[in-house]
């Protein structure tokens, strides 16, 4: 699973992400419509203001995207204190453009949010934190110092003190709020995306190991027959041929080499076998393999069936990667916080199938139960008896587990407690974390005629 997080790229990394040519071609619009609030309010409304100075401060804007348009290339993407530079830039002027425009008289000082919510969409938080205090100093001091708007009769357009103050703390409160907002919105996103990733190559190494042991297992099918005759025609030439001659000596030789041969494809086929031939399997075949390599971790796995319908008879189900992959993950997990025991229960009825992971661990910890499942969750104090003895988890391999099998169709729930098909004693040490995934039954269960289909010859595997 590791090897599956170094893939996994964090918001941290998203400022080396952004093209030079998206930042220029916003600054154009930026520009455009400054350029163009300026034309409005001269001509349609008859405001004075310093048209001069105005023009200059975007003028610098207009200048500084034709100089970077012309050093570096469209297609260049911005490092950390690149993309800063760039947003901090835009944020210094529009607080001169403010400034020069009545300050916080100025409906317009509403864009300050603007740059703020960019650097915590794209940027890192230090990055993030540094320009929503820059954005709070612009606007602390734009709301006592600035040129007053004038009208062509001369008035001053000025708010009264006490909704220029009012405004004040809505522009400090929005640029917390949404730049925290958006910071935990993009946050979110992208560790879901990551553990998305993740979960894809899991199920894309599995599905290769599926493919791997089946090839395996079609060589040992198809070369047991020549192999056999190889044997069986050497054995008849040893036997015909006198002891202690060198053509005996090769006849043994070839034989024995034949042997070999099956036992080496025997030994390498035995895991992919089913995964070529078995496209359907009983419900106990494939927990069973699923369990299968946490059997020797030094704890006991108990794997229990029980039937609920009036056949008892176990329903064949899709032998598929990801149901293996997340039911193997999910007793992984067990095993990990296990003492000593982990019980794997299965049990259907006519319209479900239904199975139960349990363990005599610690359990989850209170306080997370409602977020097992969430990827990259990150564990701060936590008690000993619960942090896994291999490594300090991060929720991704129950994602990806949870991930898998409702892809399926299953639904699971996650809980603490003694919840079992068992009863009486023989569930009260099943105090531990409590997993149950359940299916219907038409979602999980081979269709009849595919079940008692025939094999047929070994087909070529292709992507």
């Amino acid at each position: 699973m590791d090897s599956l997080l170094t893939a996994a790229t964090g918001p941290e990394t998203l400022g080396h992400w952004i093209r030079l040519r998206t930042l220029v071609l916003l600054r154009w619009w930026a520009v455009s419509g400054q350029i163009a609030a300026l034309v409005i309010g001269h001509l349609a409304f008859d405001l004075v203001f310093d048209v001069g100075l105005c023009f200059l401060v975007i003028g610098a804007s207009v200048i500084s995207n034709l100089a970077v348009s012309l050093v570096y290339p469209a297609t260049k993407r911005l490092n950390e204190p690149e993309n800063l530079l760039f947003v901090m830039f835009d944020l210094v002027q529009l607080g001169l453009m403010l400034y020069l425009t009545g300050g916080l008289n100025n409906p317009f000082s509403i864009l300050v949010v603007g740059p703020v919510i960019v650097s915590a969409s794209s940027l890192s938080a230090r990055s993030t934190i540094f320009l929503g205090l820059t954005a709070i100093a612009i606007v602390t001091v734009l709301l006592w110092f600035n040129v007053p708007l004038q009208t062509a009769q001369g008035f001053e357009l000025i708010m009264p003190e006490l909704f220029r103050v009012g405004f004040w703390f809505a522009l400090v409160i929005a640029v917390i709020f949404l730049g925290v907002y958006s910071r935990w919105v993009v946050s979110e996103m992208h560790a879901m995306s990551d553990a998305l990733q993740a979960t894809q190559m899991a199920l894309a190494r599995e599905q290769k190991l599926t493919d791997l042991g089946g090839v395996v297992a079609a060589a040992a099918h198809e070369l047991g027959t020549p192999l056999a005759t190889i044997k069986l025609t050497s054995s008849e030439l040893a036997d015909d041929l006198p002891d202690g001659s060198d053509a005996r000596e090769d006849a043994l030789l070839i034989r024995e080499q034949a042997d070999r041969c099956r036992d080496i494809l025997r030994s390498m086929g035995r895991a992919g076998k089913d995964d070529l031939h078995l496209r359907h399997t009983p419900l106990g075949a494939l927990v069973e393999e699923a369990a299968e390599p946490h059997m020797n971790r030094g704890k006991t796995v108990l794997v229990e069936h029980r039937a609920d319908d009036a056949t008892g008879q176990q329903p064949m189900v899709q032998r598929r990667s990801e149901i293996i992959h997340g039911l193997r993950n999910l007793i992984q997990n067990a095993v990990d916080f296990a003492a000593d025991t982990v019980w794997v229960e299965s049990r259907w009825d006519a319209d479900r199938i239904t199975l139960r992971i349990m363990d005599n661990g610690p359990g989850y910890p209170p306080h997370m139960l409602g977020r097992i499942g969430d990827p990259f969750m990150r564990r701060r104090a936590m008690p000993s008896d619960w942090l896994r003895p291999e490594y300090e988890g991060m929720g991704l391999g129950l994602f990806i587990a949870k991930t898998l099998l409702e892809r399926s169709g299953a639904d699971l729930s996650f809980a603490n407690g003694v919840d079992s098909f068992a009863a009486g004693h023989r569930k009260s040490a099943r105090s531990g974390a409590f997993v149950e995934v359940s299916w219907p039954r038409d979602r999980l269960e081979a269709e009849p005629d595919q079940a008692r289909a025939a094999l047929g010859e070994n087909q070529p595997i292709s992507r």
